[in-house]
């Protein structure tokens, strides 16, 4: 037992010291980079000088700035910017730009901690063991970094969204407790798929869910800065989206989300019940024809109609909006039966809601969620079969998720 353990201390030291080595070695690495930076911009090397009469920049070099700490995912390194003097023009480094301190990487990891639930005080201890001693983070920078959040997420709400080509869009309103409870408000959240299947977020608000007015003030926003709304939406049954859509996007088709309806069916049935209808109701929506859908519809129907006919009533309601994506590829019913890529962001979101009740107001609650929404979006993956979305922009339609020309040129061809 003693051998192993001194095996492993001794493996744990070497680590530390490759660790020590790696961050090191990309010290120099990126003090050289700005040495050469320099150069360039100077025209000649550290050792050499400017010629009498030689045409050429200006300029001579002037020590250096004074040392800087630069987080790294990997640790902090310590970097000195070299200074030059008597130019035309200022020496900005591309590498190191004047005032970064950051990676992108650390940047990214600060609003995760902080809304998986890392409080504030925690902070400096945390970042220190992740990013080294001489990490340039404290509680005042976290502050900075807060008001910035809220700043960008202004700016992304303002941004230009015309020539956005939209396909789908999904649509929910997601309770979380970070103080927008106190308001009795949600979070309504739009994400959209380009032509290129790649999934962004497009509204992030907070609002009330059945509230015709809260969603109809976000899609005029959406409609005033450019974007031509998409072929699908899907969503919840209950949101005041609809009629929002009803009276905005009326040529727009509508699709209801199962999990929403299969949840609603189950509320009016008793727990001795709920093992076997749920059985029967997750299999209608993977149904490969609308018809068989319709006859697995009517089979649960006969068994349950008697018994608990407030269930039945609850499924066949809006039953039309149900099987929409019918007329959409197969391809992409994945995608098209629920609200899953609204809700699988928000997973992480309600792991932390005790955490979150730190906000006192709606807007920074706001635009901290945000903040992780957007690295969120950073990892999405594109749809399935998203060569087909270009057909679906251009309105070909389909039978049973198969395009019409295509049935049509294989019952020619039969």
């Amino acid at each position: 037992m003693g051998e192993v353990k001194s095996i492993y201390t001794h493996s744990s030291t070497k680590y530390e010291v490759l660790e020590e080595l790696v961050r090191s070695k990309a010290q120099k690495f990126i003090q050289d980079i700005l040495e050469e930076e320099v150069e360039e911009f100077l025209g000649r090397k550290k050792s050499e000088r400017m010629e009498k009469g030689l045409s050429g920049v200006k300029g001579y070099r002037n020590g250096y700035a004074k040392e800087r700490k630069f987080s790294l995912m990997s640790g902090t390194i310590s970097v000195r910017r070299p200074r030059v003097r008597n130019t035309e023009e200022r020496f900005l480094s591309k590498v190191l730009p004047l005032f970064k301190r950051q990676t992108k990487d650390v940047k990214d990891l600060i609003p995760e901690l902080y809304l998986h639930g890392l409080a504030q005080r925690d902070f400096e201890l945390a970042l220190r063991g992740l990013l080294g001693e001489a990490a340039p983070l404290s509680v005042a920078s976290i502050q900075r970094l807060k008001a910035k959040w809220e700043v960008e997420y202004d700016a992304w709400n303002k941004r230009d969204l015309s020539g956005m080509k939209m396909t789908y869009q999904w649509a929910d309103g997601l309770y979380v407790k970070a103080g927008l409870e106190k308001e009795k408000a949600a979070l309504l959240v739009i994400i959209g798929a380009t032509t290129d299947g790649e999934k962004e977020f497009l509204a992030v608000e907070s609002g009330y869910r059945e509230s015709k007015e809260s969603w109809l003030n976000i899609l005029r926003d959406l409609k005033s800065r450019g974007l031509e709304w998409g072929k699908l939406t899907i969503a919840d049954g209950h949101l005041g989206l609809w009629a929002a859509l009803t009276q905005l996007y009326p040529r727009s088709d509508e699709q209801r989300c199962w999990n929403h309806k299969i949840s609603n069916v189950m509320d009016a049935l008793p727990k001795k019940a709920r093992p076997m209808a749920s059985e029967i109701l997750s299999q209608i929506p993977y149904a490969d024809t609308k018809v068989e859908c319709e006859r697995r519809r009517d089979g649960f129907i006969s068994q349950y109609q008697n018994e608990y006919p407030k269930a039945c009533e609850k499924l066949q309601r809006d039953w039309e909006r149900m099987v929409t994506f019918y007329s959409y590829p197969k391809e992409h019913w994945v995608h098209l039966r629920t609200t899953n890529i609204v809700e699988s962001p928000f997973h992480s979101v309600r792991l932390r809601t005790d955490a979150a009740k730190r906000y006192k107001k709606v807007q920074s609650a706001t635009a901290m969620i945000w903040k992780l929404l957007m690295v969120a979006q950073k990892r999405f993956n594109r749809l399935k079969a998203y060569g087909l979305l270009e057909d679906v922009y251009q309105g070909r339609k389909c039978i049973d998720g198969i395009f019409i020309t295509e049935i049509n040129q294989k019952r020619e061809a039969a």
